[in-house]
């Protein structure tokens, strides 16, 4: 209900139907002023979106402390006293990122460190690889002038001259297994081969992306670097909501036999799930900002504690929705979070690939 004054007349203003009550009974058009100040606007805004009155903390309470309550609720169809589930959904994850992306992600923290020296135990490592190299092919000279440059501690070892020199020289990043260097030269090699023999439009797509990135790395690892993450964090928003349906078909597939649950109570279960998980998140980052900047060492338990309690939330919530027992619902409830983790790697790793190929 709108907070803006209702009029005294009772004709509707959208549709002529004289008022009885405070909506029209034809169109359903609140009768308030038509006239309403800019504070009116923005509250009447956030009012809609939120239903701030009542519902909004009703929603957020039993959200937080009685998990799975909610989407049973909405199974019933006991819903006027909670905010939709994909309103709730939309509000928090965009509350989420406008705060993800002010205050936890700064250009400072995308920004790539391969432009600042190795530590003593990276240029061990980095050395023990080169001499593994030059055992398999001992005739390569310019893996005995690296080993000796890598091993000279009295200058520093930038990353970015490690990743540099695997690019140019031999210890090659690559998606698909290939050497060009550019785009003429794989070209020149495509045009020697007979017509069956050349690669596809697909493997062609993926060797021209791979000689770009390596290119680009080579001229400039750092700013490259940069946009990549830049680019993985910005598609996140996009990652979580692409894997809610995936993780609503995982517990449909659980819960199989379960036939009173339709694929849309999985769904509307996952997003309640994905709420608590856009709060839970907010905290976490807020503690692990907190220890990063002070040191407090109570700080790590705290986050360490809030992992159980993510893990603790979803088995409760799968135990109180699906009314299990709780041997089968722990067992149910390791292979959605097995399930689940996979799914996220996979899609993320998609991502990162379609990150890699806007470069």
């Amino acid at each position: 209900m709108s907070h803006i004054p209702h009029r005294k007349e009772k004709d509707c203003l959208n549709c002529g139907t004289i008022v009885q009550g405070k909506y029209c009974h034809n169109c359903g058009q609140e009768n308030v002023e038509p006239k309403e100040t800019f504070w009116h606007m923005v509250t009447h805004f956030f009012y809609d979106i939120t239903h701030f009155d009542s519902n909004f903390f009703t929603t957020v309470k039993d959200l937080l402390f009685k998990p799975g309550f909610l989407s049973k609720e909405y199974m019933k169809g006991r819903r006027v006293s909670y905010l939709h589930p994909v309103r709730v959904y939309v509000f928090t994850s965009a509350i989420f990122f406008l705060l993800f992306f002010s205050f936890f992600v700064s250009s400072e923290s995308i920004s790539p460190r391969v432009n600042k020296p190795v530590s003593a135990e990276q240029r061990a490592d980095y050395v023990k690889e080169l001499e593994l190299r030059l055992a398999k092919d001992s005739s390569n000279p310019w893996l005995k002038e690296r080993i000796a440059f890598a091993k000279d501690s009295t200058h520093a070892l930038m990353a970015s001259d490690i990743l540099k020199f695997e690019l140019n020289n031999g210890l090659r990043i690559n998606f698909t297994g290939t050497n060009y260097n550019s785009f003429e030269e794989y070209d020149s090699m495509e045009k020697t081969l007979p017509p069956s023999k050349r690669d596809g439009w697909v493997v062609r797509r993926l060797v021209r992306m791979d000689i770009n990135i390596r290119r680009k790395v080579s001229e400039n690892p750092d700013e490259v670097t940069k946009e990549f993450v830049d680019s993985v964090l910005h598609r996140l928003p996009y990652l979580l909501l692409i894997s809610l349906p995936f993780f609503a078909l995982i517990l449909k597939l659980v819960y199989l036999r379960r036939k009173q649950f339709y694929y849309a109570d999985h769904g509307v279960f996952t997003i309640h799930l994905y709420v608590f998980t856009f709060i839970w998140l907010l905290l976490f980052l807020t503690l692990r900002a907190i220890e990063e900047k002070y040191h407090w060492s109570f700080i790590g338990t705290l986050s360490t504690i809030l992992v159980f309690v993510l893990l603790f939330y979803l088995f409760r919530a799968m135990k109180n929705f699906y009314q299990q027992g709780w041997a089968k619902t722990f067992f149910k409830f390791l292979i959605v979070a097995i399930s689940s983790l996979f799914m996220i790697l996979i899609l993320l790793l998609l991502f990162m690939f379609f990150s890699a190929a806007t470069l």
